[in-house]
């Protein structure tokens, strides 16, 4: 399935860790955060909380406070798209839907054929995904990309699932499934994630998007054309500062810094962190995964 870049792939391990967000109000953010999203808050210091699942320590959001940040744009910069968030199971979307529900809170919805997904936006105006995946036995191929798709989701069906437990927070095992930005152009777009980065191509057909994973995911990350003439967003506004890649070794993050030095990428080390930034600015860090070597 799919296509590899030509000289370096990411380990099938890969994985993304925490993305990090400019807010304008950190107070207001980690009640969203928390009570919505279901969240746990943990205080960093300096204006920097980090938003972890109930009874894990990984981050999946860190929120950093720049006070007067302006909304985010409300017709799209380049950079973010979504950030989406992976709760472990089917049932725990159904729970989380009728959480949503409750609390009046209004959502899109989509099933991708993949996974169900729920679309929300923040306080800042920045969009957020919270879906679950179905299993890859019921994944199907058309050629060589991934069958994916935007229907209805059945609404009925998903809530259902959850049973009659209520939404108790975003479990252990929740985590950024995947990122989803906007860029200029999708050749560039591959050039840089595809053939640099070593990201596998899943799906290609999808009308001004490109999708790329590693290990068969159906996607680590989204690029779209959706915002092409936009600008990226301004240092006062509301918007995504990084997003995070995990990988299994170190050995796995200096084989990715030197791939990315061929392809004439700029490479910023931070101690044992590699910092990279697409051609429209997004800015990707890299390192090992907590507990690996």
């Amino acid at each position: 399935m799919g296509i590899a870049p030509s000289e370096y792939r990411l380990p099938d391990a890969t994985r993304l860790g925490a993305a990090h967000l400019a807010v304008a109000n950190l107070t207001r953010s980690v009640d969203y955060y928390r009570d919505v999203i279901g969240l746990r808050a943990i205080e960093q210091g300096g204006g920097v909380v980090q938003m972890t699942p109930h009874h894990a320590a990984n981050p999946v959001i860190v929120l950093h406070e720049q006070l007067g940040a302006k909304p985010a744009h409300k017709r799209g910069r380049l950079g973010l798209f979504h950030v989406a968030i992976l709760l472990p199971d089917r049932p725990t979307l159904g729970r989380f839907l009728r959480h949503l529900a409750e609390r009046e809170v209004p959502a899109g919805m989509s099933d991708h054929l993949v996974s169900e997904a729920i679309y929300l936006t923040d306080p800042d105006g920045l969009s957020l995904e919270v879906y679950a995946d179905r299993s890859r036995d019921q994944w199907r191929l058309e050629g060589n990309q991934l069958a994916m798709g935007t229907l209805p989701l059945n609404v009925q069906d998903l809530v259902a699932a959850g049973g009659d437990s209520r939404f108790a927070g975003a479990p252990a095992g929740t985590s950024v499934g995947h990122m989803h930005l906007h860029v200029g152009d999708l050749q560039r777009a591959e050039a840089f994630y595809h053939q640099a980065l070593g990201l596998d191509k899943i799906v290609w057909a999808y009308p001004g998007a490109l999708f790329m994973s590693a290990g068969g995911y159906h996607h680590h990350l989204g690029t779209n054309t959706w915002a092409a003439g936009a600008s990226s967003p301004p240092l006062d506004e509301a918007r995504l500062l990084e997003w995070t890649m995990e990988l299994p070794t170190s050995g796995d993050v200096r084989a990715l810094a030197a791939s990315m030095k061929r392809h004439h990428a700029m490479v910023d080390h931070d101690n044992a962190d590699v910092v990279v930034r697409d051609p429209w600015g997004t800015q990707l860090r890299v390192r090992v995964a907590q507990g690996a070597l």
